[in-house]
């Protein structure tokens, strides 16, 4: 096999001659916004969260209102009618709602601000690309917040809601996102503005004369409005979710008031792109308890929740045990585990979350005990018992794992993965208990399992049928699973897409709509005359060669993965089966999940597009022969390794592999994708497997072997410390290594006294044979310190710190020889030389290990490599915990509580990202650590410090590290100046002291200073 079969052309489709004319018509027309054709950037905006896949001609990044109607206008002439476009917000879809083979109009990427906010009549104004979270973070502290409640609420844009007229937990009270939108800036095909808000006869009057555009509309829907009003009010079933999608039940208020906002709400993009929301808001309840009831079985928490319903909670919410088996093993199921105790019979088989709320608490609590006495004397439905959580706290973090269901539901095990496509079906609350019941027996007719989760209260459940969309059968099961589930639903009286929009499943709306299907037609019609709008959903005029889209006639992801090889396929792991949910995309700076995509904004350099990239590369060297499983087991040559080094990039401009590379390039290596995102998808991994790839045909920077290497040449360094300390001061010396390795701000080395500590302690080196020999009781009194070497060259002070706290709590210390762990050759892709190191580390550890003595790092980062990185080389398959400080402290330093008040200095924490993703109770552990010596820890919620080891010192980084420190770090450092901040990160410690100028503590030198101010234990 040649290393040039890797070099793989970009081959796709390029941009069809009208669409091409119309770009460079924007450009030329004053379009302010991106417009980018690039291979990379349609790839990953042709998935959302669905089983499709629809490739565009382009995507266009609008920066403001005018940007809309320059492009809208253009889209209106004659020219331009072949041109279809589609709005685009957090791209969570289930149904392909913003799929398109036109042009994307991402709103998220700038269209996101928010434009004013009117505390006292409780409204405020949107753009489009706002998230939900985003508005509710501004509007709390005014004590309101806008409803209702989605699953993806930390990525989903206002946008997106309004289009999908999205609903979800607590709907029943709140209602839908149309109930709480007071008017829409809609910019229409042709470039008119459409205002729509409440009209009273004479303003409607007013509306519906002349020739405009907006005009014809008014007159169109209104006249279709008195024309049918009795059928309208037959057709449309008297849901919660109602049957959004031109929404013509509700464009009339209880005041007789004409509103097209009702229209426009859950049209999917068909009808003119959002600019501008004004939304209502609602006050936050002071007071809430949230009941968690466990049963036996999931149809048992079905059928119970019908009487529930009757006892008017705010909500209620069932969960069943597939989904509850994959929360207990994420992340998130540390903060609730307390709420769902296992009894005799095991953990709970389902569950149901029933919340009140309410400003007045005494009323509150007499409803809850009203609520606990029912279920006290009610046996008709066996229950295994209740919790509460109480406070809005509590509630939220129940709430959370409920949130993360969706997603929770892709990390099962296996080919077969829940695929959304029959997932939000809505009937009668009272008929869900037995509709499900045969929705259960259809499944397991195919023989196919599922997950399922809802809000009963509304009468909506979320199910997933298992299918293995890579396999042609089970892809074929889409059409008689999707004609099955409509008729279901029908018979139930209810509705196929009860929450989540229609998309590629709108082939059903003409039958759903029976005679109203026409006058949607006539709707659209006038609203898009040439069905350029997002055409195939809900609606196709009848004279338009676009028809309606159907499931089985749209591209699916599945046949893409096709064509990647399984044993490719398989030895990818969770990057393969990435479902889209977008997790990735969290808006709150202060989570750590991807920093890279939050500085960004470019869905590319997120662990969603660098999974969707992935797959798209391993398509395309499958596609031109190159077997990429055995390249990886191969070793290059020396002729190919020579030829690697020679071989610019240049050389081959139109690889894809380069698009990849630049992807990857922007990662930090946090690692916070490998636990955040529920599909557990581990960018850090496949990135170093790609580079590994990549410069076997293309040649390094000097950057990599310096930086990858970087732990072997720090002894040499520490030998002329002085020198090399002088020589970072230089700013002749700072241009030469930004020009030759693309380095920046490097950190000095420190000359702390290691060997006077050790002496002063009675540190001993620690060595097999000497730890052998220890007595078990020497041995329950024994620690091995093994500092990495980025500590014990640049922080010397912290690994004497470390000594002295553990000699402090009676135990002895023996320093183990600061090895090369290989984290920076595994982050730049020296998968060759990581494994070797690795090995012999794995032998080291072993030897030491074998004595039963703890064995305790220092840096999370390069700690938990031991834990991770090494678990997955073949040939390592027993390996000691090396053991992190606050994990060795919680067994040795003992209880002086007593000791002082803990007065005085607040502490705050700020948590290393790898630590807190990778281990969710490392923050509490030092909390608990700080208690012991009578002192309180505050856990700052912060996300990523930006610098994740050489990232922030790579000269390419340094913009995008700035931003992610600000975004989080920063804004909390600036705003709490009376408190003392401490990391456990190396990397966060030298970021602050890099861009604030400030020098933060590791926590273990507060509880040294603390010890050292008593006795020290015998």
């Amino acid at each position: 096999m040649t290393m040039t079969m890797i070099a793989v052309l970009d081959k796709m489709p390029g941009n069809s001659g009208h669409h091409a004319a119309f770009l460079d018509a924007l450009r030329r027309a004053g379009f302010r916004g991106e417009i980018e054709t690039d291979h990379d950037t349609r790839l990953v905006h042709a998935t959302d969260n669905s089983i499709y896949q629809r490739y565009p001609q382009a995507v266009v990044f609008p920066k403001h209102r005018a940007d809309l109607v320059c492009l809208a206008h253009l889209a209106g002439q004659a020219e331009f009618r072949d041109v279809v476009v589609a709005p685009r917000g957090g791209g969570t879809g289930t149904n392909g709602q913003s799929l398109t083979n036109g042009i994307v109009v991402d709103l998220s990427r700038h269209m996101n601000r928010i434009l004013e906010i009117n505390v006292e009549e409780k409204w405020v104004r949107v753009e489009p690309g706002v998230v939900k979270d985003q508005l509710n973070a501004a509007i709390a502290p005014h004590g309101l917040f806008f409803a209702p409640e989605l699953s993806t609420s930390n990525r989903a844009t206002i946008g997106g809601m309004i289009s999908t007229d999205a609903s979800g937990q607590g709907s029943c009270t709140y209602g839908k996102t149309r109930d709480h939108v007071l008017g829409l800036s809609t910019v229409l095909i042709g470039g008119d503005i459409l205002c729509s808000e409440k009209l009273d006869a004479a303003a409607l009057s007013a509306q519906r004369q002349g020739t405009s555009h907006v005009a014809r509309i008014h007159d169109c829907v209104a006249g279709i409005y008195e024309q049918e009003k009795e059928t309208i009010e037959r057709v449309f079933p008297k849901l919660n979710r109602c049957l959004t999608g031109y929404d013509l039940r509700h464009l009339r208020d209880e005041e007789g008031r004409f509103d097209l906002t009702a229209l426009i709400c859950g049209s999917e993009g068909t009808l003119g792109l959002l600019a501008e929301a004004r939304l209502n808001l609602l006050a936050i309840p002071k007071h809430s308890i949230l009941v968690n009831i466990r049963y036996g079985s999931f149809m048992e928490a079905l059928r119970d929740a019908r009487a529930l319903i009757g006892l008017s909670p705010l909500s209620i919410e069932t969960i069943d045990s597939k989904v509850l088996g994959l929360a207990m093993q994420d992340f998130v199921w540390n903060s609730v585990e307390s709420y769902f105790p296992e009894d005799e019979a095991g953990p709970a088989k389902g569950i149901n979350l029933v919340e009140f709320a309410g400003h007045d608490e005494v009323a509150l609590r007499e409803k809850v005990a009203a609520f606990l006495a029912h279920l006290k004397q009610d046996e008709t439905v066996p229950r295994r018992g209740h919790t509460l959580a109480e406070g809005r706290q509590a509630v939220s973090q129940v709430y959370a794992m409920r949130k993360r269901a969706v997603g929770l539901l892709g990390n099962v095990q296996g080919e077969a993965r829940p695929q959304p496509f029959v997932e939000d079906t809505a009937v009668p609350p009272e008929k869900l208990a037995d509709f499900i019941a045969e929705f259960r027996d259809l499944l397991d007719g195919h023989g196919l399992d599922y997950g399922m989760f809802g809000h009963v209260d509304a009468g909506v459940l979320h199910v997933r049928p298992l299918l293995n969309m890579r396999d042609p059968k089970d892809a074929a099961r889409i059409r008689p699973l999707s004609d099955a589930v409509f008729a279901l639903t029908r018979r139930y009286g209810g509705l196929l897409w009860g929450e989540h929009g229609k998309g590629v499943r709108s082939e059903y709306v003409p039958e759903i709509f029976g005679p109203l299907y026409p006058f949607l037609q006539k709707i659209k019609k006038v609203f898009d005359p040439y069905n350029q709008l997002n055409p195939g959903k809900i609606a196709a005029p009848a004279s338009s060669d676009r028809p309606l889209l159907r499931v089985d006639n749209v591209v699916l992801r599945g046949a893409q993965d096709r064509q990647i090889p399984d044993p490719v396929w398989k030895g990818f792991g969770t990057a393969m089966h990435c479902n889209g949910n977008g997790a990735c995309f969290n808006y709150d700076q202060d989570d750590p999940m991807c920093p890279s995509w939050k500085a960004t904004r470019d869905r590319r350099f997120s662990p969603k597009g660098r999974a969707s990239l992935l797959r798209e590369w391993l398509r395309l060297q499958a596609g031109a022969g190159t077997d990429v499983a055995a390249l990886e087991a191969a070793r290059p040559s020396a002729w190919q390794i020579l030829g690697a080094l020679l071989r610019r990039r240049a050389a081959a401009p139109l690889d894809f592999s380069h698009q990849l590379y630049d992807s990857l390039a922007t990662c930090l290596a946090c690692k916070s994708c490998t636990s955040q995102c529920p599909v557990k998808v581990d960018v850090p991994d496949f990135r170093a497997r790609f580079l590994s790839l990549y410069h076997r045909r293309y040649a390094r920077p000097l950057r990599d072997y310096l930086v990858g290497t970087i732990e072997y040449a720090l002894p040499l360094m520490a030998r002329c410390a002085p020198l090399y300390n002088a020589g970072t001061r230089l700013s002749v010396v700072q241009a030469l290594g930004k020009r030759l390795f693309g380095l920046v701000d490097m950190p000095a080395m420190q000359g702390a006294k290691l060997a006077e500590t050790c002496r002063i302690w009675g540190v001993q080196p620690a060595s097999p044979e000497l730890l052998a020999a220890l007595t078990p009781e020497q041995k329950s009194r024994s620690v091995i310190l093994m500092p990495d070497l980025f500590t014990r060259y640049f922080e010397t002070p912290l690994v004497c710190a470390l000594i002295e706290l553990a000699s402090r709590c009676g135990y002895d210390v023996y320093l183990a020889e600061s090895r090369a762990c290989g984290k920076p050759l595994h982050v730049h892709g020296f998968l060759g030389l990581f494994a070797s190191q690795a090995k012999r580390n794995a032998s080291w550890l072993r030897a030491l290990g074998a004595s039963g003595v703890a064995i305790v790092g220092l840096d999370p980062a390069m700690t938990l490599v031991y834990r991770q990185e090494y678990r997955k080389i073949p040939g390592i398959e027993t390996l000691p915990n090396v053991l992190l400080p606050q994990e060795f402290l919680l067994r040795a330093l003992p209880d002086r509580s007593a000791t002082g008040t803990g007065k005085g200095t607040q502490h705050v924490f700020l948590g290393h990202c790898t630590e807190k993703t990778a281990l969710a109770g490392s923050g509490s552990d030092w909390q608990a650590l700080f208690a012991r010596v009578g002192l309180t820890l505050h856990l700052e919620k912060t996300g990523c410090c930006g610098m994740s080891g050489t990232f922030g010192h790579e000269a390419r980084n340094v913009d995008t590290s700035r931003i992610i420190f600000e975004q989080s770090w920063g804004a909390h450092l600036d705003r709490q100046a009376e408190k003392r901040f401490l990391a456990s990160g190396y990397s966060c410690r030298s970021q602050v002291k890099r861009f604030r100028g400030q020098t933060l503590d590791h926590p273990l030198m507060v509880l040294l200073e603390r010890l050292r101010g008593a006795p020290s234990a015998p």
